[in-house]
């Protein structure tokens, strides 16, 4: 499938639930994909990608921040506390913002360098207890102990179980995130963004629809 395809099937479910035009961003995955499909995309013009790994991201987009003006990158994957500083530094939003000790982390760092970039709070929607991401029972609280650290909380982001109807799951996260006062959702991706999209999303995650099928494990 197309770059333009995808963005016009973006457009097209943003039409049906009456949302104006480029509420929803696409975030391009490019996680383990081979420099020669990342470097055609970006030629295309598009610049949000998502990568789940910090040493990965450090190897391939501080040269393609240099040559494309205006890319922003989001670190999409679990985060090691031992990582944070360097995630910091590379990417331009977060979505796994996942439990108590890596928000001290990132308030610690941004009071030490001045500066942290915008984050999603991960929820673990599914209560799958091998997922990271907050419980839903405990979001409003975690909400507001990171804004009580100055963390500046853009949304929520969730991953739905694999064998469960994520219609469900993207419902419940919009309604936590309204009921914080949060207006960005990071949720759906290559098989259900425009499910996604419909239901409120304001940031998809797409890869494989993009890219095609990734070529190293990982």
């Amino acid at each position: 499938m197309s770059l333009a395809e995808i963005k016009e099937r973006i457009a097209a479910a943003e039409a049906q639930s009456n949302r104006a035009s480029g509420t929803a961003r696409l975030i391009a995955v490019s996680k383990v994909q081979p420099p020669a499909r990342i470097e055609a995309v970006l030629q295309q013009g598009h610049r949000i990608y998502g990568e789940n790994r910090v040493q990965e991201a450090q190897g391939k987009w501080p040269a393609w921040k240099d040559s494309y003006e205006g890319v922003e990158l989001h670190l999409l994957g679990p985060l090691q506390t031992n990582k944070a500083r360097a995630a910091l530094e590379l990417f331009d939003v977060l979505h796994t913002l996942d439990r108590p000790k890596l928000a001290n982390t990132f308030a610690r760092l941004a009071q030490e360098t001045g500066t942290c970039p915008p984050m999603f709070v991960q929820v673990n929607t599914g209560e799958e207890p091998q997922k990271a991401g907050v419980l839903p029972a405990d979001v409003d609280a975690f909400v507001a102990d990171c804004r009580a650290m100055d963390l500046p909380i853009l949304g929520l982001m969730c991953i739905p179980p694999v064998d469960e109807e994520p219609a469900l799951h993207f419902s419940l996260l919009a309604k936590m995130a309204e009921r914080n006062g949060l207006e960005r959702l990071s949720m759906g991706m290559s098989a259900d963004y425009e499910l996604a999209v419909r239901l409120g999303a304001t940031d998809v995650r797409v890869g494989s629809a993009i890219f095609g099928a990734r070529t190293t494990i990982g």
